[in-house]
């Protein structure tokens, strides 16, 4: 039997990027809670404050959830080091400018700064993608631990665009030359319009952390040309954590 505090996760399980309004009657059915159970628990969640109910009758997340997930060390903290030179690095390109960290197999996206010309992307804040496919994952991916990287590369690598790397011994090539160069460069992998890239992010032990990138589009500036505002930006960032002990 499933715990309450199970169940109430659940619920909020049931909430993402493309269903951000939820009925009652749909977070029953996309949790498989029973109806009576679904409204109580709803009711606790709305009575804290982490969930929401607009004008329709509708569940939204709410603002206290947010609240808390503000306070995470990988959250909080390192935005707060890195937002003078996301900004910088901003003000240098007027492309998208963001910043990632890795969490099991995928990246999360934790702050962002979007060029109102540059090129769409999909990403957004608090939302996830599969690392392989991206600058700030193929970072992360490649400082990893090996047990890690050896989980990714066994599984199955989903592809966006014909440019998406959809075989291991592949990926496992391109993560060593971003672990020998200091950067990685994703061309085109999410869609066939963008390309980004990324640097990491240290902590004061030296361990990647975090990575940065700024996605353009394929007619915009030459990947190579952006590597030395990245990768100074990102070592910016670092410094800035080597300076606050009390940041990551």
């Amino acid at each position: 039997m499933r715990s309450v505090s199970s169940r109430l996760l659940g619920l909020l399980d049931a909430f993402s990027d493309g269903h951000r309004r939820l009925s009652l009657t749909e977070i029953s059915r996309r949790t498989g809670t029973p109806m009576g159970t679904a409204h109580r628990l709803v009711g606790e969640l709305v009575a804290w404050g982490a969930l929401e109910r607009d004008d329709s009758g509708r569940y939204q997340i709410g603002l206290r959830l947010w609240e808390v997930a503000a306070l995470a060390p990988r959250g909080l903290g390192l935005r707060e080091a890195a937002m003078p030179f996301m900004e910088d690095l901003y003000e240098a390109t007027h492309q998208h400018v963001q910043l990632a960290v890795l969490d099991g197999l995928e990246v999360v996206y934790i702050e962002r700064i979007s060029g109102r010309d540059a090129v769409a992307v999909h990403s957004r804040v608090g939302g996830r993608w599969p690392a392989h496919a991206t600058g700030v994952g193929l970072v992360l991916l490649a400082h990893a631990a090996p047990e890690a990287q050896e989980r990714y590369l066994a599984g199955p690598l989903a592809t966006f665009t014909r440019m998406t790397i959809a075989d291991a011994g592949r990926l496992r090539r391109v993560l060593a030359e971003v672990r020998r160069t200091g950067v990685a460069i994703s061309d085109r992998q999410v869609t066939m319009d963008a390309l980004s890239v990324a640097a990491p992010v240290r902590d004061r032990a030296g361990a990647v952390v975090a990575a940065l990138s700024v996605v353009v589009g394929v007619d915009g500036p030459a990947a190579a040309a952006l590597v030395p505002a990245v990768v100074t930006a990102a070592r910016g960032i670092s410094r800035s954590i080597f300076r606050h002990p009390e940041r990551p």
